[in-house]
């Protein structure tokens, strides 16, 4: 299987695909892999990042990823690539507010990300493909923890991580 990690920037994606790799998982971290095939395209000043052809991406993947195993993929593009399922990483956006300004974001950048973040803009983008599609929470857990969440997902233990059973509707009035 195929399986997209994904969020908004600062959710936990990429520890938790570290947490994945120490444990065996086979992780390719996407922006490694744009930086190394050279796909970055046009830098978009306003929002301080490239933009990437989803198209070439797929293609470039395809000889890289194993077939006789499961394949993370880890970045906040995973979830229009080309797979089986999608595992959104949430993160409550005040929480992430927080952890963006430690990485030093810019004001506006943080704040397209919480409020991305608080109206579910990845998991409704997730929702439109033909993966299935589920969420888990990493406000408060630790990345060996949300390894335990993604592998009962994958071994069909799904009940509490569908669409929807994360819910920040209490955080939009604060940030958007």
């Amino acid at each position: 299987m195929i399986i997209a990690l994904t969020g908004t920037p600062g959710t936990g994606k990429t520890v938790i695909a570290a947490c994945l790799r120490e444990k065996g998982e086979y992780v390719v971290d996407l922006h490694q892999h744009i930086e190394e095939k050279g796909l970055k395209e046009r830098f978009d000043k306003k929002r301080d990042t490239y933009s990437v052809d989803i198209g070439k991406l797929n293609s470039s993947l395809r000889s890289s990823i194993p077939k006789d195993r499961n394949a993370f993929l880890e970045g906040h593009l995973s979830h229009f690539l080309d797979c089986d399922m999608i595992i959104v990483v949430r993160c409550n956006p005040s929480v992430l507010h927080e952890r963006l300004k430690k990485r030093n974001y810019a004001p506006q950048k943080i704040s397209e990300n919480v409020q991305a973040e608080a109206l579910d803009v990845i998991l409704c983008e997730s929702i439109g493909s033909d993966a299935h599609v589920f969420e888990i929470d990493s406000t408060s857990c630790t990345p060996e923890q949300a390894v335990v969440m993604i592998r009962e997902i994958i071994a069909g233990r799904t009940a509490g991580y569908e669409p929807g059973s994360v819910n920040w509707a209490e955080e939009m009035v604060k940030w958007c």
